[in-house]
């Protein structure tokens, strides 16, 4: 972990909490990995390494794209280099990007990078994750939470809209740019996961730490970066902070 921490350090005080953000991300996927190699799917956003690290720590990674997130020249970026090929193999694929693969194939899915809420119709994808897991294998999965969600509408002055985020059964927020992102609290990630037959092992903020805090504390001392990332690891997790919630859920 200490490893991944470093490689985000001395990018300069503007980037504090993105880093931050960005380093708990990838030490909470290398806490999640299996031990022993695996057969893993990733399934994550654009913007995620998770297939890279996971490849790195010795797994065999399939990289699933769906051409619809990104523009074609990224998605041609996206191949992996020579030397990875038999680690890492990306594929590009349509729909839920999962029907090509056989039944209980995979040890475990990595939805990282907000896949979830990305694509709005979630429970078709996750019965397609179900339908892929052996039994016992396992996904991890990031989503924007509620709390994101109504600090989105509250920016956009959506006040009537704000009202209704807690009674809402579905919870889709636009973006300024126009796209638009599901958001989910505790209760409802733990529906859509147990409503595909996956039992939901934890549910935890991606981070604890506001954004305040984060650069307060490295603008006192830059070089505490690991120790930070390693108290919020250990922190003990509330479900109701946070812009995003991070869950892990198996196939009994």
């Amino acid at each position: 972990m200490q490893a991944i921490a470093s490689a985000y350090q001395d990018t300069g005080p503007a980037a504090d909490y993105p880093r931050f953000h960005a380093a708990v991300a990838l030490a909470q996927l290398n806490d999640w990995l299996p031990t022993a190699a695996a057969l893993l799917v990733d399934i994550s956003g654009p913007g995620s390494r998770a297939a890279d690290l996971a490849a790195y720590a010795g797994h065999h990674v399939l990289r699933v794209i769906d051409p619809a997130a990104l523009p074609p020249e990224a998605a041609k970026q996206a191949l992996p280099p020579e030397a990875a090929k038999q680690a890492l193999r990306t594929v590009i694929a349509d729909g839920t990007g999962l029907e090509f693969l056989a039944d209980g194939c995979a040890d475990g899915v990595i939805a990282e990078d907000r896949a979830l809420s990305l694509r709005l119709a979630a429970e078709e994808l996750v019965a397609e994750i179900a339908r892929v897991l052996r039994p016992g294998g396992r996904v991890l999965a990031c989503v924007d939470s509620l709390m994101f969600g109504m600090s989105m509408l509250a920016e956009q002055h959506r006040w009537p809209h704000l009202v209704d985020v807690p009674n809402a059964d579905v919870v889709l927020i636009p973006w300024p740019d126009g796209t638009i992102t599901r958001c989910y609290g505790a209760e409802q990630l733990r529906e859509l996961f147990t409503g595909c037959g996956l039992e939901v092992s934890w549910i935890r903020p991606r981070t604890m730490f506001s954004p305040q805090t984060v650069s307060y504390l490295l603008a006192r001392d830059p070089t505490r970066f690991g120790e930070l990332v390693n108290a919020e690891l250990r922190a003990r997790s509330d479900d109701s902070v946070g812009t995003q919630l991070v869950a892990c859920a198996v196939r009994r």
